[in-house]
């Protein structure tokens, strides 16, 4: 996104954070955000229509949504998630499954300072590509985080907002996602 063009940091971590707080709360599921230049894209699949009434119960129809939010609904989202955490109402074991996991993801992304995200998730596992700055070789670096290094690196999400004491050690070990 423009925003963090030239800038000294970003913040992954809080902006599919933010992202992951709206698609809880839509109910959407195997989801894709990428990242344009104005933007993010993020499409899943969501159950529409459905309804109860005193005669009947229906569950509707799954159907595939594709959304384009601008720089400025992201910016929404993340004051909306900021003052939701702020009001006392939320903390990390009210937060949805997305909001957790793409927060914990979000962090890795920061790490690598990209210039192009991409992720995909399937029933709790999580693929991510993404192309670092300086990248003199022009090559992406693919992450994939299952379902079981999403839950380990939540439990641990206390301690990674600690910043390392020695320069250069990552949050995010190896032994937690498998990169290729």
């Amino acid at each position: 996104m423009r925003i963090y063009d030239g800038g000294p940091r970003q913040d992954f971590e809080e902006v599919l954070r933010s992202i992951g707080g709206y698609l809880d709360t839509r109910g959407m599921r195997d989801i894709l955000i990428l990242e344009i230049p104005d933007g993010l894209v993020v499409q899943g699949l969501s159950i529409m229509g459905n309804s109860t009434s005193v005669w009947s119960e229906t569950m509707g129809t799954m159907v595939k949504q594709t959304n384009t939010y601008t720089e400025h609904d992201v910016t929404r989202f993340m004051e909306a998630g900021v003052a939701h955490r702020g009001s006392g109402k939320s903390n990390s074991s009210s937060a949805g499954p997305y909001e957790r996991a793409l927060r914990v993801i979000g962090r890795w992304i920061d790490e690598q300072k990209p210039r192009d995200v991409f992720l995909f998730e399937q029933e709790g596992s999580y693929v991510v590509r993404v192309l670092p700055q300086g990248s003199t070789s022009g090559r992406h670096l693919l992450a994939e985080f299952t379902a079981g290094d999403i839950a380990s690196l939540v439990n641990r999400a206390a301690s990674m907002r600690v910043v390392p004491s020695r320069t250069g050690d990552s949050l995010f070990r190896t032994g937690h996602n498998q990169q290729r």
